[in-house]
């Protein structure tokens, strides 16, 4: 977290440092401001303890606020240094409420001692001590709107004032929870630390001297060796081959397939939690081999660093948080109760299902909708990217020292359009789970509503398709942060997220300014292959991507200015591809309307907030918006009107997590399936519900 989220916190990191500026006096001018006379007191009291001569230190305050503890800082012979802000208007305006947010908060020192009559010894007391008793008193985390430090203090002011605890009628209760609580998200690594750097050092060395070894399909969980073998490429050396992938023939689609149908009863019947427990396993394994197989998508992705583990983290967090989803689902429903019969719901697994996963999500888009799959009952036939079986092969790996039974998953690499047109038509599939372009995923739902004679089922798709998404900045916007979450969402792994930013729409007042520190910002953006520490832009994923990306460019020319590139190497062994900036490009344009997958990004100016709106919603795609204002007004109306699956305000618009932020579009972007979210398991599954007559006739149920 960015900021601490207790007032305890914040008041023991202020006197931590204040104490290391005070420590090193002589190299440091210090000041201090503050209107916490505790603050303030740890201050004087550390000079004191220090030796230091009280005018070798200063201490500031607002004019016109707490004059008491300017007085009382001159009495004791303190430099004092008294302040007004001096300026423009607008920006004098933003200043104030700032000021006033801040000293009218529930938890500030002044509110406490004016407002709530707060004694002496609550206000002066040691704030590590509060954060103690916090710890002692078991607390659990915060919530939106509900603070345990408030909680603590609050109690505390009450108590003294020997007042009733009482929520004032204007406050609205805290929105419902809905998390599962089980279930809590995989830490990312922190690559500041040198253990971790070396860590994963070692494993790319590993995996270098591994490079070009065989990977055969998997079936039942045997080897299945083929005679034909695809090259799986470095995008960052074409000459490297990570590996060899099985090429699987249509014959050998139909024996993954008749191991997938010859499992799939027996798996149903194994109970919900013994499932669960598989997935957490799964889960476990995958934590232990992180470091590997982040090292492996640094190689065969492309994915820097920071991406490749976030990458296995999201892996992680779907196979944790579909088994305790599943222990939820798993247990029979009771419905509306009446006198004289029970109503119970309960879910039946669809049966066998195929799996078509992308590359730019190599690991976690496979677990998920995978795991998802199984952990509902369902056996899956996994078709992997061509440009990622290597990582797909080490998952199905690890799915069996977890000890998923032989035929619940299996492998299948293979061209899509022998092996992949062979599993979505057979009448023998009963759900198909994909996430790709739309053009494969509009061929898929097609395909799909076709019922040959001999097909028992209507086949469920579970689609999620690509994005044109657009992130609107208002005329008053921080663009502080807005440069940040630009820079982020447009050219985090390239732009080849199917949330990444490519629309950029902001309003004319902030047009010029945001434009010029975009472009100063990008000179920031680290070049170099995925495997070099800290590198941010680093090749696209193969020689078609990146002659598609370079013709976009170019046609790009055309139709809008070209503001600014990045310098790639001239390495003619890597797929690279310069990040590129257009500015004035108009709605009509190709640039503005198609889906690139790569790091461009489009900007577009809009008078008035309506006509941003308008923009950001002309769009056949609906995945990831997002806005930056500080009008309420605005952000509401965005809540409102802006046509996507995923909403952000005031922050970058890619990096959904598991369980916090369910991942998911409509329209062109898909089914309205949200990955991670509680639903999205019900999608592998089908309801049932069973009606028993209670009355008395020779039988009672069990229950009863």
């Amino acid at each position: 977290m960015p900021v601490w989220e207790t007032k305890p916190e914040t008041d023991a990191c202020y006197e931590r440092c204040s104490t290391l500026l005070l420590e090193n006096n002589d190299a440091i001018g210090a000041a201090f401001a503050s209107h916490n006379v505790r603050s303030l007191a740890h201050v004087l009291a550390q000079a004191q303890r220090l030796g230091l001569d009280p005018r070798q230190i200063e201490f500031q305050v607002l004019y016109g606020m707490a004059d008491a503890i300017r007085t009382s800082l001159l009495g004791l012979g303190q430099r004092v240094r008294a302040y007004c802000p001096v300026g423009e208007l607008l920006p004098g305006m933003g200043y104030l409420v700032r000021r006033l947010l801040e000293n009218t908060s529930n938890e500030g020192f002044l509110a406490q001692k004016f407002a709530k009559g707060a004694a002496r010894e609550v206000l002066l007391k040691n704030p590590a001590e509060l954060i103690a008793a916090q710890s002692r008193a078991g607390v659990p985390p915060a919530t939106p709107g509900v603070s345990p430090a408030k909680e603590l203090q609050t109690k505390a002011v009450e108590e003294q004032a020997g007042a009733t605890p009482a929520l004032p009628s204007s406050v609205p209760p805290p929105p419902r929870t809905v998390g599962l609580p089980d279930f809590h998200n995989e830490a990312p690594v922190d690559f500041t630390i040198a253990a971790e750097r070396e860590k994963l050092r070692a494993e790319l060395k590993n995996w270098r001297a591994k490079f070009g070894r065989k990977y055969p399909l998997v079936i039942n969980n045997r080897p299945v060796e083929t005679k034909d073998w695809l090259p799986s490429l470095n995008p960052a050396n074409q000459n490297e081959v990570v590996g060899h992938a099985a090429l699987a023939s249509t014959a050998d689609a139909d024996a993954a397939l008749a191991a997938a149908r010859a499992a799939q009863p027996k798996w149903a019947r194994v109970p919900a939690e013994e499932r669960a427990k598989l997935l957490h396993k799964l889960a476990d394994l995958l934590r232990r081999d992180k470091a590997t197989l982040a090292a492996l998508q640094v190689f065969e992705a492309g994915k820097n660093w920071t991406e490749a583990d976030a990458d296995v983290a999201e892996a992680i967090d779907f196979c944790d948080f579909y088994a305790a989803e599943i222990r939820v689902l798993g247990k029979p429903a009771k419905l509306q109760i009446m006198a004289r019969e029970t109503n119970v719901q309960h879910w039946w697994p669809r049966g066998v299902g195929v799996v078509i996963s992308p590359w730019n999500f190599p690991l976690a888009i496979l677990c998920g909708m995978a795991g998802a799959a199984v952990a509902g009952g369902n056996t899956v036939l996994l078709k992997p990217s061509n440009n990622t079986p290597v990582i797909a092969a080490e998952l199905v790996r690890l799915c069996i020292d977890a000890g998923f039974p032989p035929g619940v998953f299996n492998l299948v690499t293979g061209r899509g359009s022998e092996v992949g047109e062979r599993l979505i038509s057979s009448p023998q599939i009963d759900f198909i789970a994909f996430t790709g372009s739309m053009e494969v995923g509009l061929h898929i739902w097609e395909t799909a509503g076709r019922t040959p004679p001999g097909q028992p089922n209507l086949k469920k798709v579970i689609c999620e398709m690509g994005g044109k998404n657009c992130l609107i900045v208002d005329s008053d916007a921080d663009l502080d942060e807005a440069v940040l979450g630009i820079l982020h969402s447009a050219f985090g792994f390239l732009g080849q997220k199917c949330s990444a930013l490519s629309r950029l729409v902001v309003l004319e007042d902030n047009y010029d300014k945001l434009v010029e520190r975009v472009i100063a910002a990008c000179a920031s953006l680290r070049v170099g292959p995925a495997e070099e520490a800290g590198a941010i832009i680093g090749p696209v994923i193969d020689r078609p991507a990146q002659q598609r990306i370079l013709a976009v460019i170019e046609q790009g020319k055309t139709e809008a200015r070209l503001a600014w590139q990045g310098k790639v190497p001239a390495d003619a062994n890597a797929c690279w591809v310069p990040p590129t900036i257009f500015t004035d490009v108009p709605a009509t344009s190709s640039l503005f309307r198609e889906e690139i997958f790569g790091p461009v990004l489009s900007i577009t100016k809009a008078k008035t907030f309506d006509e941003a709106l308008a923009l950001a919603n002309d769009c056949a795609f609906a995945l990831t918006g997002g806005l930056y204002s500080r009008s309420p007004v605005n952000i509401e109306r965005a809540k409102a009107e802006l046509v996507c699956g995923n909403l952000y305000i005031n922050r970058g618009i890619t990096g959904a997590i598991v369980g916090r932020q369910p991942f998911g579009g409509f329209k062109m972007s898909g089914g309205g399936t949200k990955a991670g979210g509680r639903e999205y398991l019900q999608h592998f599954l089908v309801p049932r519900v069973i009606t028993e007559n209670c009355l008395r006739r020779g039988f009672a149920p069990a229950e009863e």
